[in-house]
């Protein structure tokens, strides 16, 4: 190479004088052929929190759950301290509404030899079979009613006139025409649970946000995905409240039906309690009742969120 084309770095410099040439970087090493290359981390990873630091945050939220906590089960607490107290103060005959400490034991007791259980569970499989037909029925025919005019024009009379029979009234019809076994139970909460959900399915249809409507025909949805992609999912809050209400509806049109010619079921247990003037049974029957009326609420409640996550908080 000649001194021309040289580098700085290779160029000698004369004495005395100072090189004012800057060396360059030295090269990294290169990698053998048998090692590895090394692997260097991206500066964007990021960290997992670790476990203290997701605890962390339940542990200041707790303080904020038990308040919310307290402050909803106030006015249950309440109820609970005034049905002990009452009775014991002579406010009420406790000969025919026991302290609920009384109703606790009795409750335990039908609990502990399991007559609380099988009549539970002869309930909840008829409740819980009819009201399964009823949204396997009512809910096609409501999306079916609430989408097509003719279909409405066709059965508006003849749901007119049902809708305001009420389901108790035609008891003794069930019964007469199915007898008094498992058929006509079932049926009557079929019916009963079908007006809720019918009503409110079409009224979910038919009160979708006409706005939404016309932006999906603007980009060129058919009729059957229009349906699928805005109707439905905008139907879904107001078809669950039809659905709640046919849930409760299923348990307190049950236990009416159960009163007549049944020998298992928490009416039964209720009305045997009754003629039997065992009260405190009669009452753990009713608590029955209403724990898993709340209960299968909630459930259904969870299914709703679940459904409708699309939908954006009235808070946020």
């Amino acid at each position: 190479m000649s001194p021309a084309t040289g580098t700085a770095a290779e160029k000698t410099t004369a004495p005395g004088s100072v090189n004012t040439a800057v060396p360059a970087p030295a090269a990294p090493p290169a990698a053998s052929a048998g090692s590895a290359p090394r692997e260097t981390a991206p500066a964007d990873v990021r960290r997992v929190p670790s476990r203290a630091a997701r605890v962390r945050p339940a542990i200041r939220r707790l303080p904020y759950l038990l308040v919310k906590g307290a402050a909803k089960s106030v006015a249950l607490v309440a109820l609970l301290l005034l049905w002990e107290t009452a009775p014991r103060l002579a406010l009420v005959d406790r000969t025919f509404l026991p302290p609920f400490s009384e109703v606790a034991q009795a409750w335990w007791g039908l609990a502990a030899d399991g007559q609380l259980a099988d009549n539970a569970r002869a309930s909840l499989v008829r409740s819980f079979s009819g009201f399964g037909l009823a949204v396997a029925v009512a809910l096609p025919l409501g999306l079916l009613i609430g989408w097509y005019r003719p279909v409405a024009d066709l059965l508006g009379p003849l749901l007119e006139v049902f809708r305001n029979t009420a389901a108790l009234a035609l008891l003794p019809v069930f019964v007469l025409l199915l007898g008094i076994g498992e058929t006509s139970k079932i049926s009557i909460v079929v019916y009963a649970c079908t007006w809720p959900i019918l009503l409110n399915t079409i009224s979910a249809v038919r009160t979708v946000d006409p706005t939404l409507l016309k932006l999906a025909k603007s980009m060129g949805l058919s009729a059957p995905r229009l349906f699928q992609k805005v109707v439905l999912p905008a139907s879904v809050p107001v078809m669950f409240t039809g659905i709640r209400l046919a849930g409760a509806v299923s348990i307190l049109v049950l236990v009416a039906a159960e009163m007549i010619g049944a020998k298992a079921g928490l009416g039964y247990l209720i009305n045997s309690s009754q003629y039997n003037f065992a009260i405190p049974q009669m009452y753990a029957g009713i608590i029955t009742i209403s724990a898993v009326g709340v209960a299968f609420n909630q459930c259904l409640v969870a299914v709703e969120r679940r459904l409708s996550s699309w939908r954006v908080p009235a808070g946020g």
